[in-house]
C-alpha cells in the first residue's frame, strides 16, 4: 500500500479517484455477443459457453434433479450457515415494506402510493473462482418478499458443466426454478432480449466481471433497468489509536482478495497505527489462498494519515466508499456525519464480512463513488411505486380553479378545458 502523510485538501479529489479501467474498449465484443444472442437464441448461449467456459452444456437449464440433489452435496455446517443467513436477511428486508396511508391534500382530493412488484427480474450470480451463493441470498430474498412473479437466475457453470451445489441449494431454498447455465455478457443479453428458454426480464441485478458490468450498462441504454452501476469491490477503514491493527488488516484484505482491480483505503490519525496495519497486512497476506489477487489489489490501494477525525470524515464523504468501517473512538459522532457510503460498519467487532454474509443488510452496494447518489439493493429495488388519486365533486370544486389558472399560464388550453368541462356540470 502507498503511504501518504497529511495530504493537502487540494489533492484529495485526485486521491479519491479509483483505478478503473476504460470499459469502452470492450463494447464492440459485447455488441457482437448481443447480436449473436438476438439472432440465434439458445444456440448462441451453447456456442458461447463452449468458447468462454470450455464446455458446451448438455442442457441450458438446470434440471429439477440437479436442484434436488444439491442439499446432499453440501455439508450440514454450510447448510446451517445458509439457513441462518437467509433468516437474518429476510427479517431485515421484511421491515422495509411500507404501506403509505391515503393523504387528503385538501377536502375531496385523495392521494396515495402503492408498491407493486416488478413482474420479471433477472439475477446474475458469478460462479467461477468464487461462486457467490451469498449474493443469491441478497438478491433472491428481497425479490421473493417483493412478490416478483418470475425470477430468472443466470450463473456460469464449471468446466464440467455443473453449477456449484451451494448456488443450487440456495436457489431451491428461495423457490427459484429457472436457472440458466450461462455467464458473462451472453447471460446479460439472454436476460435482456430473451431466447427460446430464457424469458426476457424488466430489470437485471447482480455483480460480475468487466464484461458483465459493461453489458449491463449497454442494456440499460436499451431500456432494460439494472440495479446500479457497479465495479470492483472497495472498502475504506478509519482507524485511530483505539483500533486493533490485526483486525484492520484483515478487513482490508477481505476486500483486496475480491479481485486485482479492487481497492482498499486506510485513513488514520496515527502514523504508528498505519505502520502496524501494513505490517499485519504483509503477515496475513502470506496465509491467503488468493494471495496473488490480494497483492495486486494492494498495489492500487493507499494508507493516508490525516490530522483528525473530522478530516477522515471529510475525505470519506468525498471518496464515497462501498463499505465504510469506523474503528475509532469518536464512533457515534463520525457515524452521524456520514453522508456518502454504501454500508457502514461500527466498532472493532463489526467486520465488513458480517454484512457480506449474514448480519441481514444487503451486500449489493454502489461502488466507484456512486454511493454519492445510489443506495444499495433493498426491497425497494424490486418494486415500482405507483401513485393513485381520487377526486370527488367537492374536491374538483376546491382544486379546479387552481388547475385552470396554472394551465392557462403555461399556454396549455386543453389541460384547462379538461377541468372546466367538468366544473360546468357541477
Amino acid at each position: 500500500m502507498k503511504k501518504i502523510l497529511y495530504p493537502e485538501t487540494i489533492v484529495w479529489p485526485e486521491l479519491a479517484k479509483r483505478p478503473v479501467k476504460d470499459l469502452q474498449e470492450l463494447e464492440p465484443t459485447i455488441r457482437s455477443i448481443f447480436k449473436l444472442v438476438q439472432e440465434q437464441g439458445d444456440e448462441a448461449l451453447y456456442q458461447l459457453a463452449e468458447k468462454y467456459d470450455g464446455k458446451r452444456p448438455e442442457q441450458l437449464l438446470a434440471t429439477a434433479e440437479e436442484l434436488a440433489s444439491a442439499e446432499s452435496e453440501i455439508s450440514p455446517e454450510l447448510k446451517e450457515a445458509i439457513l441462518q443467513a437467509y433468516s437474518n436477511i429476510q427479517l431485515f428486508h421484511l421491515q422495509q415494506a411500507e404501506q403509505m396511508p391515503i393523504v387528503e391534500t385538501m377536502p375531496g382530493v385523495n392521494c396515495w402510493r402503492k408498491s407493486v412488484a416488478i413482474e420479471k427480474v433477472g439475477l446474475y450470480i458469478p460462479g467461477g473462482t468464487a461462486p457467490l451463493f451469498s449474493t443469491l441470498l441478497m438478491l433472491g430474498v428481497p425479490a421473493k418478499l417483493a412478490g416478483c412473479k418470475q425470477i430468472i437466475l443466470c450463473t456460469p457453470p464449471s468446466k464440467e458443466g455443473a453449477i456449484h451445489p451451494a448456488i443450487r441449494y440456495t436457489a431451491a431454498l428461495l423457490g427459484i426454478e429457472t436457472i440458466v447455465k450461462a455467464g458473462g455478457a451472453q447471460a446479460v443479453a439472454a436476460l435482456a432480449f430473451g431466447t427460446e428458454s430464457v424469458p426476457a426480464v424488466s430489470k437485471i441485478f447482480g455483480p460480475g466481471n468487466q464484461y458483465v458490468t459493461m453489458a449491463k450498462q449497454l442494456v440499460a441504454q436499451l431500456g432494460v433497468a439494472i440495479d446500479m452501476p457497479a465495479g470492483p469491490s472497495e472498502v475504506l477503514v478509519m482507524a485511530d489509536e483505539t483500533a486493533n491493527p490485526a483486525f484492520v488488516a484483515a478487513d482490508l484484505l477481505s476486500q483486496a482478495e475480491h479481485g486485482p482491480d479492487s481497492q482498499v483505503v486506510l485513513l488514520s490519525t496515527s502514523e504508528t497505527i498505519v505502520d502496524e496495519v501494513i505490517a499485519e497486512i504483509q503477515k496475513q497476506l502470506q496465509e491467503l489462498p488468493r494471495e496473488a489477487v490480494a497483492a495486486q489489489a494492494l498495489e492500487n490501494s493507499m494508507a493516508i494519515v490525516l490530522e483528525n477525525a473530522q478530516q477522515m470524515l471529510d475525505f470519506s464523504n468525498l471518496y464515497a466508499p462501498e463499505h465504510l468501517i469506523l474503528a475509532i473512538k469518536e464512533l457515534e459522532t463520525v457515524a452521524n456525519g456520514v453522508v456518502n457510503a454504501g454500508s457502514v460498519f461500527l466498532g472493532n467487532y463489526t467486520p465488513e464480512a458480517a454484512g457480506d454474509y449474514a448480519s441481514g443488510t444487503n451486500h449489493t452496494l454502489p461502488t466507484n463513488g456512486y454511493a454519492r447518489a445510489y443506495s444499495g439493493v433493498s426491497l425497494d429495488s424490486f418494486v415500482k411505486k405507483i401513485t393513485f388519486q381520487h377526486i370527488t365533486t367537492e374536491g374538483l370544486q376546491n382544486i379546479g380553479r387552481t388547475i385552470e389558472v396554472m394551465a392557462e399560464a403555461e399556454g396549455l388550453q386543453a389541460h384547462k378545458n379538461a377541468v372546466s368541462i367538468r366544473l360546468k356540470t357541477l
